[in-house]
């Protein structure tokens, strides 16, 4: 998982849980308990990527500012390209619509089901399957293209 992976899926699972509790009296029982919840846990992923645009861009600011030691640099090989990847693969989501970067973030960063991720988005099942497969078509094409860009 990506954009929600690890320590990021875990904060926002746990903020999901407590606006729920907050909001628990606004339920209104028009659909599952399940697909509320889960549509709450949309809309922190959200949050989530809005956030940590701005926090990407500060770390980016700050690295630029504060150069490496040499030792550190050996040790962080690794790390690095790990980085960069992974820098190159959020970039190339940002870049992807709206609904397409939701519907990839509900099924492959939070590990959504097909029925999870109708019932978080509220979207027929048809267009869950088309959106899915169309997003990863184009998320696919922008990181071929900035692989060669980058050699």
């Amino acid at each position: 998982m990506l954009l929600g992976a690890g320590s990021d899926s875990e904060d926002v699972t746990q903020e999901a849980f407590v606006k729920a509790y907050r909001k628990l009296s606004r339920y209104r029982g028009e659909s599952s308990f399940r697909s509320w919840l889960l549509a709450i846990v949309a809309n922190e992923t959200r949050n989530l990527h809005r956030s940590r645009g701005r926090r990407d861009g500060l770390v980016l600011r700050a690295a630029t500012a504060e150069p490496t030691s040499e030792t550190a640099e050996d040790g962080a090989v690794g790390a690095v390209l790990a980085g960069e990847r992974r820098e190159a693969l959020v970039g190339a989501l940002r870049q992807l619509p709206v609904r397409d970067r939701e519907v990839i973030v509900c099924r492959y960063f939070l590990d959504l089901t097909e029925e999870e991720t109708v019932a978080a988005l509220g979207w027929p099942r048809g267009t869950v399957k088309s959106r899915t497969s169309r997003a990863l078509a184009k998320l696919r094409g922008l990181l071929d293209r900035e692989e060669v860009r980058h050699g």
